[in-house]
C-alpha cells in the first residue's frame, strides 16, 4: 500500500461491494471505521445507480478501539439481517479494520444467523479491488451452489437429445466498463446460434441464481480477473468447461463464436456469415489509408489492453508501439501479447511510470483508462478509454458495448474519432493566420460590418494599475514556467520559435515523429538550434 494522488484500483473491500452491489437479496455487512463508507460515491456518483449499495458500516470510530469492537460488528450484522431480510449475507473488513483483527467470519458464525453467511478474507495490505471481486464471487459461488455439487469422481449427465444447449455468463459487476451493455449483446450473439443463457451472475443474480449455476452446459468467462477462479471452480466439481476466449473486436467475436460450437455441437456458421458490423468495411476503405500505421500506445485492465492491442494492430491497421496493465494477476497474458508485437510489456500501477512511457514512446494515440486520458491530454496526443478505472461520461445512458458485432462499431467510432477530430482542430489551426479565414474575419459570406468585425473595432480600455501589479507577477511565473519546459536538456538542440511555429504546421499525429526525426538529425549533423530550414533538411534526409 503506498500514498498516491490517483490509483488504477481501489482495495479489495471495493470489489467486494462490486460483487454486492450487481447481485439481488444480498447484503455486504462491512467492519469499517467512518471514513470507508465514500465507497458509496462510486457507485450513484460515478456510475450513477438509483440506490445506495446494499452495504451496512459498522463506522467505529477512534474512541471505540479502547472498547469492544467486535460486539460492535456483531449487533450490525444481526441489525441488517432483521432489517434488509436478505438471502445471503457477505461479510468482511475494510483495510483499516483488518488492522484491530475482530475475523467477521468468525464473529457473524457465532450469531446462528438464518441466512447463508460468505466470510470474506480480503488481504487489503497485498491485493487490490479486482482481485477482491474475484475471491468475493469465488466464494460466494462455492458457498451457494456448493450444496448442489455432485458426488467427487461422478460424471456429468449428458444434455438431452433434442434440447437447446445453456450457458451462465459468468464476470459481470456493479462499476464495470460497459458491463451491462456487453451481457446484452453476448446474449444476443449466442442466442443468434440456439444457445440459452440461463444465469447471468453477479449482475443481477439472486442467491438462488447462484445456487443453479451447475444445471447449464457451460460457462462464458466475460471478464477473466473477476469470473475465471469461479468458473475453475465450477469446472472441477460441476465438469462445467468454459470459453476462454472475450469477444472484443471481430476476430475475437468470430474466434469465440467457434469455440462455443466445439463447445456445444452447434453450427456457428450462420452467425459469422452476417457480421453485422461496418468495422472490416472500414478498415478495407481508401477511407481509412491517411490513419494507417499510426503509433497506438495500450494500458488498462488485462483483459481489454489484450483485446484492444489485437484489434489496433490485426483490425484497424495501426502499430502498437507500446502495451502494459496494472493487473498483475493478468501479467502473463500482456507480456505474452507484448512479445507477440515485439514490444516491452509495462506492469506497474504507478501512473507516473505509466506517463513516462507514454512521454518516451510519442504515440500518436493512447488507448487507455481515464488517468491515460489526462496525460494524452496534457501530452497533446489524442486518447480514447478502453478499461476502468473511468468517470461518469464513460457509463452512458445508451447503449455502448465493447462486446460483439456493436462492440465493434462502438470501437471503430470511440477510436477513430479522436484522430479525425484533431486532424480538423490542426486544418482550424492551419488556417488560423490566413487572410480570409484568421479568427479576427468575419464571416467571408457576411457583409462587412459584422458582429465580429464591429467588435473588433471597438477600443478596448486600458486595465487599471492595480490590474496590471497583480497580474504581472502571475504572468511572469507562468512564462518562467513554460520557458522551464520548453528549455531543451545540456546538450541537445533548441528549437527556435520560427521552427516550433513551422512544426505546428504538421497534422498532429505525425508531429511527434517529425520533431523525433528533426532532432536525431540535428544531434548527429552537430547542429546547436534547430531552424526552419533544419525542419525540412531533416525532412529531405529521412523521405530519401
Amino acid at each position: 500500500m503506498q500514498l498516491t494522488v490517483w490509483t488504477y484500483e481501489g482495495p479489495p473491500h471495493v470489489g467486494a461491494m462490486r460483487v454486492a452491489t450487481a447481485m439481488k437479496d444480498v447484503h455486504y455487512v462491512l467492519h469499517a471505521p467512518q471514513g470507508d463508507t465514500y465507497a458509496d460515491l462510486l457507485f450513484t456518483m460515478i456510475e450513477r445507480r438509483d440506490k445506495r449499495p446494499p452495504v451496512t458500516y459498522t463506522t467505529f470510530q477512534a474512541r471505540d478501539l479502547g472498547s469492544d469492537t467486535a460486539e460492535l460488528f456483531k449487533t450490525a450484522a444481526a441489525e441488517a439481517v432483521e432489517r434488509f431480510q436478505p438471502k445471503a449475507l457477505l461479510v468482511g473488513a475494510s483495510c483499516t479494520a483488518e488492522l484491530i483483527q475482530d475475523d467477521p467470519g468468525g464473529l457473524a458464525k457465532a450469531l446462528n444467523l438464518s441466512v447463508p453467511v460468505v466470510p470474506l478474507e480480503l488481504p487489503s495490505y497485498s491485493k487490490k479491488e479486482n482481485w477482491g471481486a474475484a475471491e468475493t464471487f469465488y466464494q460466494t459461488v462455492r458457498t451457494l451452489a456448493g450444496p448442489n455439487a455432485p458426488a467427487p469422481g461422478s460424471e456429468r449427465t449428458p444434455r438431452p437429445v433434442g434440447r437447446a444447449p445453456s450457458c451462465n455468463l459468468l464476470g459481470p459487476t456493479a462499476l464495470g466498463f460497459r458491463h451491462r451493455d456487453d451481457v446484452l449483446e453476448v446474449r444476443k450473439l449466442l442466442e443468434s446460434i440456439g444457445v440459452e443463457v440461463r444465469v447471468v451472475a453477479p449482475l443481477n443474480a439472486t442467491p438462488a441464481d447462484i445456487a443453479r449455476l451447475g444445471e447449464a452446459d457451460f460457462n462464458v468467462v466475460l471478464y477473466p480477473e473477476i469470473a475465471l477462479s469461479a468458473a475453475s471452480w465450477l469446472k472441477r466439481t460441476f465438469r462445467q468447461p468454459h470459453t476462454t476466449v472475450v469477444p472484443i473486436g471481430i476476430g475475437a467475436t468470430k474466434d469465440f463464436l467457434k469455440e462455443v460450437g466445439e463447445l456445444t455441437g452447434v453450427d456457428p456458421n450462420p452467425a459469422l456469415a452476417g457480421e453485422p458490423s461496418r468495422l472490416p468495411w472500414w478498415s478495407r476503405s481508401i477511407d481509412s489509408t491517411y490513419l494507417t500505421g499510426k503509433r497506438v500506445f495500450v494500458f488498462g485492465d488485462g483483459t481489454h489492453a489484450v483485446a484492444a492491442a489485437r484489434v489496433a494492430q490485426e483490425e484497424l491497421g495501426f502499430e502498437v508501439v507500446g502495451i502494459g496493465t496494472y493487473s498483475r494477476e493478468m501479467a502473463r497474458e500482456v507480456r505474452a501479447v507484448a512479445e507477440r508485437y515485439g514490444v516491452e510489456a509495462l506492469i506497474t500501477d504507478d501512473y507516473l511510470e505509466v506517463e513516462e512511457r507514454i512521454e518516451a514512446l510519442q504515440p500518436e494515440l493512447v488507448l487507455g483508462t481515464q488517468m491515460e486520458r489526462h496525460m494524452a491530454k496534457r501530452l497533446g496526443i489524442g486518447c480514447a478509454v478502453i478499461s476502468a478505472p473511468v468517470h461518469v461520461q464513460d457509463y452512458p445512458a445508451r447503449y455502448a458495448p465493447q462486446m460483439g458485432w456493436e462492440g465493434a462499431n462502438v470501437l471503430f467510432d470511440t477510436w477513430v474519432h479522436p484522430l479525425v477530430m484533431g486532424l480538423e482542430e490542426h486544418l482550424l489551426g492551419m488556417f488560423r493566420e490566413d487572410f480570409e479565414f484568421h479568427d479576427e474575419a468575419g464571416g467571408s459570406h457576411l457583409a462587412h460590418g459584422t458582429r465580429r468585425a464591429t467588435a473588433a473595432a471597438e477600443p478596448v480600455p486600458e486595465p487599471a494599475a492595480a490590474e496590471i501589479r497583480i497580474a504581472a507577477p502571475v504572468l511572469q511565473a507562468a512564462e518562467s514556467r513554460a520557458e522551464a519546459e520548453s528549455a531543451p536538456a545540456a546538450g541537445e538542440p533548441a528549437w527556435t520559435a520560427e521552427a516550433e511555429k513551422e512544426l505546428k504546421k504538421i497534422p498532429f499525429f505525425v508531429r511527434g515523429k517529425a520533431r523525433r526525426n528533426t532532432e536525431r538529425f540535428a544531434a548527429e549533423h552537430g547542429v546547436a538550434a534547430i531552424t526552419v530550414e533544419t525542419l525540412y533538411d531533416a525532412k529531405a534526409h529521412f523521405g530519401k
